[in-house]
C-alpha cells in the first residue's frame, strides 16, 4: 500500500517536513510493509519557502529585516527559475514568506500590547530585497503573522507612508492606524515594482474588517483581548477607507483575502496583486496531483483542524483533490474541532487528534514529534494494509 503523507506545518511546534517524518515513523511501526511517500506542503503561511525549496530547489536568500516588534530577524525568500504562478510565462519567480518576517513564532509572549504594536515592515523589506533581483513575478505567501496592521508597515518599507490628520507619519503597528488620515506615495511603490507581477498566496478568504475580518478572527491568537480586537477592527476600518481611496478601489476592504495575515492581503491588493489560493499554488508547484495519482491513501494534517481549515487552507485543498481522484484521505491534527459530518463534507474520511491521543494539549506540545508518531502508529492499525488472511 502506498501512503502519501502530505501535511502542513503544526503551528509553531513542527514544520511540515518534521510532521511528515513523524507520521512516517509512527506508520512504519504498525505497518512496515506500507510505502510512505513524504510530501510536506504549505498554504502560504509558515513553511511556505521551505516546502517549495524542498520540492523544486532554487536559491534561498536570507535577509535581515525588521521583526514584528522591531528587533531584527532573518527572513527568507526563494528564487526559482522556470516556475510561473500558473498564469504568467515561465521565468524567474520570487517566493516571499511573510511569516518569516512577521510570524507569530517571533513573538515570545503575546499580549494585547504586542497585538497592537506588531508590524509587517519586515515583509516590505523582504519584498524590496526580492524585487532588487529583477524577477518577473513576486509571490507573497500570507499566513501565520503576528501583526494586524493592514500591511501599513509593509507599504512604509516600500516607500508609501501612512499619516495622521496633521501630516505626521504613523508609528508602526495596527493600533496606530486609528489615527490614519491619508496614505502618501503609493504611486512611488507602483513605480518601484514596475514590471513585476505581484501575486498573493493566501491561506484564507476572510475580508479586512467585521465579524469575519482580520482582527475578529485572528486577533485573539495574536494576544488581543476583546477590547483590543474592537480597537484593531475600528483602526482597520479607517485604514481600509484610506487604502481604497489611495488605489481607487472603493470595494477593496470587502474583497476576499484582504484580511489574510492581519490585513496584509489588503495592502497587496491595493498594489494590484492577484490573489490565488496558497494551497492550490503549492499543489501545482510541489506536484501534489502527480503524487496523488500513485497513492492508495492520503494523510494530511495541521496544528488545529477547525472551521478555518475549510476556508482554503491546505488540508481542505488536499482533501478535495484526493476526493476528485477517489483516493481516501484522513487528517492527523494537533487538535480537532470539526464534527464527523463537517470532516466528511470536506472530503476527510477520518480526523484524529494528537491532543486527544496524548491525553492533553500540554502533553502533545511537550513532545510534538513523538506524540504525532504515536498517533500515526495507532491510526495505521486501522488504515494501513493488512497481509492476506
Amino acid at each position: 500500500m502506498r501512503v502519501l503523507l502530505a501535511p502542513d506545518s503544526f503551528g509553531g511546534s513542527l514544520t511540515a517536513a518534521e510532521a511528515a517524518a513523524a507520521m512516517a515513523r509512527g506508520w512504519a511501526r504498525s505497518v512496515p510493509d506500507d510505502t510512505c511517500v513524504l510530501l510536506p506542503l504549505a498554504d502560504g503561511g509558515t513553511g511556505f519557502v521551505e516546502v517549495l525549496h524542498t520540492a523544486r530547489g532554487g536559491t534561498r536568500h536570507d535577509v535581515e529585516v525588521t521583526g514584528p516588534l522591531g528587533a531584527p530577524t532573518v527572513a527568507t525568500w526563494l528564487e526559482l527559475d522556470g516556475a510561473g504562478d500558473g498564469a504568467r510565462r515561465s521565468s524567474t519567480t520570487a517566493y516571499v514568506e511573510s511569516a518569516s518576517a512577521c510570524g507569530l513564532h517571533l513573538v515570545a509572549e503575546r499580549t494585547p500590547d504586542t497585538a497592537s504594536a506588531a508590524t509587517s515592515r519586515g515583509v516590505g523589506e523582504l519584498v524590496a530585497a526580492a524585487a532588487a533581483r529583477g524577477p518577473s513575478t513576486i509571490v507573497v505567501g500570507l499566513g501565520g503573522s503576528a501583526c494586524t496592521d493592514g500591511g501599513a508597515g509593509m507599504l512604509a518599507a516600500l516607500g508609501a507612508t501612512a499619516r495622521d490628520a496633521e501630516g505626521g507619519a504613523l508609528a508602526d503597528g495596527g493600533g496606530a492606524l486609528a489615527r490614519v488620515a491619508r496614505l502618501d506615495d503609493l504611486a512611488a511603490v507602483h513605480e518601484r515594482l514596475a514590471g513585476v507581477g505581484l501575486v498573493v498566496a493566501a491561506d484564507v478568504d476572510h475580508v479586512l474588517t467585521g465579524p469575519e475580518g482580520a482582527a475578529a478572527v485572528f486577533g485573539p491568537q495574536k494576544g488581543a483581548d476583546a477590547d483590543t480586537v474592537a480597537a484593531l477592527d475600528a483602526a482597520l476600518r479607517a485604514w481600509g477607507a484610506v487604502l481604497a481611496e489611495a488605489c481607487g478601489r472603493p470595494d477593496l476592504p470587502e474583497q476576499p483575502g484582504t484580511g489574510a495575515a492581519g490585513g496584509l492581503g489588503a495592502a497587496l491588493a491595493a498594489l494590484g496583486a492577484r490573489r490565488v489560493a496558497g494551497g492550490e499554488l503549492v499543489r501545482e508547484v510541489a506536484g501534489l496531483d502527480e503524487a496523488l495519482a500513485r497513492a492508495d491513501l492520503v494523510v494530511t494534517g495541521e496544528g488545529r483542524l477547525d472551521g478555518q481549515s475549510l476556508h482554503g487552507k491546505l488540508v481542505s485543498v488536499v482533501a478535495a483533490r484526493a476526493r476528485e481522484r477517489g483516493v481516501p484521505c484522513i487528517a492527523l491534527a494537533g487538535q480537532v474541532d470539526l464534527s464527523t459530518g463537517e470532516a466528511l463534507e470536506a472530503g476527510l474520511e477520518g480526523a484524529y487528534s494528537v491532543a486527544a491521543d496524548a491525553g492533553s494539549v500540554e502533553a502533545a506540545l511537550a513532545e510534538p514529534a513523538a506524540r504525532l508518531a504515536d498517533l500515526a502508529e495507532g491510526v495505521a492499525r486501522r488504515w494501513g494494509a493488512r497481509p492476506p488472511g
